[in-house]
């Protein structure tokens, strides 16, 4: 059983369709897999990620959907986890996400546990997703981008995963969206190359672009 955390260099780089797009090349190689989102911002019931996942995968939301297992942390501001949480009133429950994590292992060969937003993002004042990520020790998969800035923030996103001793299994690259292919190619390049000198057995895989 296994437990992969998904995160971003950005908001909006594509964590969710990149989740549900390996989710769904496992699900098609017989593996017995599912998704879950660390914390849900912007939205009321079921995680609006999770149903993206699902809508991917081709299957219709499930019972740890439909009980909150897959996303027990729903908040209605879409803004940062720790600001949408305060102005909720309900403070993020770690041990509740973590039992959650832990029923879904039961039930699923793999989990893949999506974030919110990169890795420096908040979910307290003092306590960041990378710190949550380091200290429940799971491998990540960083989605990172071919637009302007995208090398400036996926390097930084490595190094602060290296210099926390955590693993990086693998980087996502998704083009799509990004309107400058030379821009593009060149960050694919530079991306790539400092992942193989960081992280050598992590792969590298670029996202086929999606009907969703």
């Amino acid at each position: 059983m296994a437990v992969y955390f998904i995160s971003g260099t950005d908001t909006d780089v594509g964590k969710s369709v990149a989740t549900g797009w390996l989710a769904r090349r496992a699900l098609e190689n017989g593996a017995k897999i599912t998704t879950q989102k660390l914390v849900q911002t912007g939205c009321e019931g079921i995680s609006e990620d999770i149903l993206t996942h699902r809508r991917i995968m081709g299957i219709a939301p499930d019972k740890f959907d439909k009980d909150f297992t897959t996303c027990p942390c729903v908040y209605t501001y879409p803004c940062s986890p720790h600001l949408a949480a305060l102005k909720d009133g309900k403070p993020i429950d770690f041990a509740k996400i973590l039992r959650c994590t832990k029923k879904l292992e039961k039930h699923f060969d793999t989990v893949l546990l999506e974030g919110a937003g990169g890795l420096m993002v908040p979910l307290t004042e003092d306590f960041l997703t990378i710190d949550y990520v380091a200290a429940e020790g799971y491998p990540l998969i960083l989605v990172v981008s071919g637009k302007l800035g995208g090398i400036n923030h996926a390097l930084l996103s490595l190094d602060a995963c290296k210099r926390r001793g955590m693993e990086v299994a693998q980087v996502v690259f998704n083009e799509h969206g990004s309107t400058d292919k030379f821009i593009s190619e060149d960050a694919k390049k530079i991306i790539s190359a400092r992942l193989k000198k960081l992280y050598p057995d992590a792969l590298f895989e670029v996202m086929p672009e999606l009907k969703l």
